[in-house]
């Protein structure tokens, strides 16, 4: 064993989701033994809560935390199972309830989700809105209803579908809400990097964001187009000499416009036949002489006479 995982300097953890899809968070397991799918209750800094067990107890380097672990107290009970189960039921009412407190307190804010402790100790409700809110006669107004610790959270959009659920463009369940727990840097600049068309209707989620999605291939679209000729190389293709003027990743292909103006499709050839241009224009011109025989510069067009460079 290496010295970096020895015994010494490892720690046993037991992993736990707190809601479906939601972020893993390692806990102490303190000796016991636990399985996935099992409920546990667990000291969080919030308080006591029940959390499902995703990862069974396994030994991770002590350097990979960046927190101290909190404690897991012990293996769900049946009573306590019960008891969520319980107030799992009531959250649909309590947010019908709190959107009727909202409105009339007359607040600017959209009440996404309630969500009960599994005892019932505290009741949180997460809601969006495009500008500061004071809620604080609201959650007193809660309060005296629900008779319990009230908290109100504010989430983004992205965070919002998260909790709400949907289906996405592609017809499947969203990915935020069904596999992914932390969201990533979505930017534009990925899909033009994968020639996407740049209408927001087109590459926008059900939250209005930049689909998460453009991230999962766009370092394959980059790494692809490093062994592609790039736009303005000039190729020789079966119907004659021409300039790159797109590229297509999925098929693997290049549009050219040949000399006589008409484009067309053709398979990306040998990077060395894209890159090794006769004359040292930046691809094959079509002459058989380069750059060093006429004692010119690759970077400068070497012969020089050639007519579809002087044309495009």
């Amino acid at each position: 064993m290496s010295l970096a995982m020895s015994p010494e300097n490892t720690i046993q953890v037991v992993g736990i989701r707190f809601r479906p899809a939601g972020r893993i968070y390692y806990f102490d397991p303190l000796e016991q033994t636990f399985t996935t799918g099992q409920y546990v209750i667990v000291e969080t800094v919030r308080g006591v809560e029940a959390g499902r067990v995703v990862v069974a107890s396994k030994r991770i380097a002590e350097g990979d935390l960046t927190d101290p672990l909190k404690p897991v107290l012990h293996l769900a009970t049946e009573d306590e199972l019960r008891m969520m189960l319980s107030f799992k039921s009531k959250e649909k009412d309590a947010l019908a309830r709190c959107h009727e407190r909202v409105l009339q307190h007359k607040l600017p804010m959209k009440l996404v989700e309630a969500e009960y402790t599994f005892d019932g100790s505290r009741l949180t409700f997460y809601f969006t809105a495009d500008e500061r809110v004071d809620f604080r006669a609201l959650v007193r107004d809660l309060a005296a209803t629900f008779r319990t610790r009230i908290e109100l959270r504010q989430i983004g959009a992205r965070d919002q579908a998260k909790l709400q659920g949907g289906i996405g463009p592609c017809g499947k369940t969203l990915c935020c809400s069904s596999w992914i727990t932390d969201f990533g840097i979505v930017s534009i600049k990925m899909a033009k990097e994968q020639g996407l068309p740049l209408n927001p209707s087109k590459i926008s989620g059900v939250c209005g964001r930049l689909m998460c999605c453009l991230s999962y291939e766009n370092e394959n679209y980059i790494q692809a187009k490093q062994q592609m000729p790039q736009i303005g190389t000039f190729l020789s293709t079966p119907s004659g000499s021409g300039k790159v003027i797109a590229i297509n990743v999925p098929q693997n292909s290049v549009e050219v416009m040949l000399e006589s103006g008409a484009t067309i499709h053709v398979p990306v050839p040998p990077k060395e036949q894209a890159s090794g241009g006769g004359c040292g224009s930046g691809g094959s011109c079509g002459c058989s002489r380069t750059a060093s025989s006429e004692g010119g510069s690759s970077k400068g067009g070497g012969c020089g006479s050639c007519s579809l460079k002087k044309k495009l």
